[in-house]
């Protein structure tokens, strides 16, 4: 195997790897993909300041994310499904960020379940993501089992109270459950690794909700669940409702307006993410970094802004700080490890995006991420 030296070397493996409806339920985006691909392109957009004869011989990434101390500022983002891309995925993702010192956040829509993920990582602190269904002591089950497991932040995502059609999916047959067809199913077969290890796990099914949530006991009656439970009613005052059971740091996730961001905090967030859902809800939205220095401007002194969308490097990273976000989030560059190396192929992700990070940094003639500004940026 060649040797990898950035994240599209492991996209092209994962490509080779992960049956077809599962990698394009990742590489793909709502619609046309417009603002799947400008999340990406308007990070290019941006250019460094290159400074020279400065003494970078002393550096450092590290830095906090709501208050938690972190080797670099990126966190794994809650991704659904993220078993279906390699078995025990959640699990392999969550060891790998627990050893490079980053946070990992688990989905709601996650393979395997908030307790799986406890006990296999010795019950170190991770970040739940929460979905607020129309059953309401379901959320406040998960609220519970989250601080069980000792999580450390919740996460609330706002920007999925309908789904945005993603035309992919819907001929690759995804849907929840996948639909196992003829074609799907042929697919799968030419993947012997991906098959080898998914006969190994038991971990094969929503472990967040079947068992747990009303009338859900396997994997067909989730199908109506889902259909029926994320709720188009989601408003503000569900996120103060979440803010007072959980007590603990709250990050609310799927801001792309500075209103929406005041909202946000005079209603609990420690932290918002300006995040467009990857490209996956509206089409034609502006991108994540486009959408960032407005929020930043509104709501940056009272809490942490965060950026996730179209992160595929350190050089991203990097420009993202610059611009005034506190932390960013990798999801697709996490999956694209996973699905082609497994656990290895996170800890390659994350090793990637800080090498990155720690030369581009110096490129510009800093030695500490804590210090990065919108200096380091050509203002054309």
């Amino acid at each position: 195997m060649a040797e990898i030296t950035c994240i599209e070397d492991l996209r092209r493996l994962a490509r080779k790897r992960v049956p077809r409806m599962f990698y394009d339920y990742v590489d793909g985006g709502s619609w046309t993909e417009y603002t799947y691909r400008a999340n990406e392109a308007d990070f290019q957009r941006l250019e460094f300041r290159q400074r020279v004869a400065f003494d970078i011989t002393q550096r450092s990434t590290a830095t906090t994310m709501v208050g938690l101390p972190v080797s670099m500022p990126v966190a794994i983002a809650p991704t659904g499904l993220t078993g279906m891309q390699h078995a025990d995925g959640e699990i392999l993702a969550a060891r790998a960020a627990k050893d490079f010192g980053v946070p990992f956040t688990l989905s709601t829509m996650s393979i395997c379940s908030i307790e799986a993920v406890a006990q296999a990582t010795d019950h170190h602190p991770f970040w739940f993501q929460v979905y607020v269904t129309r059953d309401r002591t379901f959320v406040e089950g998960l609220i519970e089992r989250a601080r069980h497991a000792h999580c450390s932040a919740l996460v609330v995502t706002m920007d999925l109270q309908v789904f945005g059609q993603r035309h992919k999916d819907k001929k690759n047959g995804l849907a929840i459950p996948p639909k196992p067809t003829l074609r799907n199913l042929a697919n799968m077969a030419s993947k012997p690794r991906w098959c080898l290890n998914m006969l190994r796990t038991r971990n094969r099914q929503f472990g967040n909700i079947v068992g747990h949530a009303k009338g859900v006991d396997n994997i067909s009656s989730l199908v109506d669940w889902t259909r029926e439970q994320f709720d188009p009613r989601l408003s503000w005052q569900d996120v103060a409702w979440i803010k007072q059971r959980w007590g603990g740091k709250l990050i609310v996730k799927g801001i792309q307006d500075p209103e929406d961001a005041r909202l946000a905090v005079e209603h609990g967030a420690d932290a918002i993410i300006v995040s467009n859902h990857g490209g996956r809800q509206l089409d034609g939205a502006a991108s994540s970094i486009s959408a960032l220095p407005a929020i930043v401007e509104a709501v940056g002194r009272h809490a942490e802004v965060h950026l996730d969308g179209g992160i595929r490097s350190g050089q991203d990273v990097l420009k993202a700080v610059a611009l005034g976000a506190r932390g960013t989030y990798i999801g697709r560059a996490m999956l694209y490890g996973l699905g082609a190396l497994g656990q290895q192929g996170v800890s390659t992700a994350l090793e990637v995006i800080r090498n990155e990070l720690d030369l581009s940094m110096a490129f510009c003639g800093r030695t500490d991420i804590r210090e990065v500004n919108r200096e380091i940026l050509l203002h054309r």
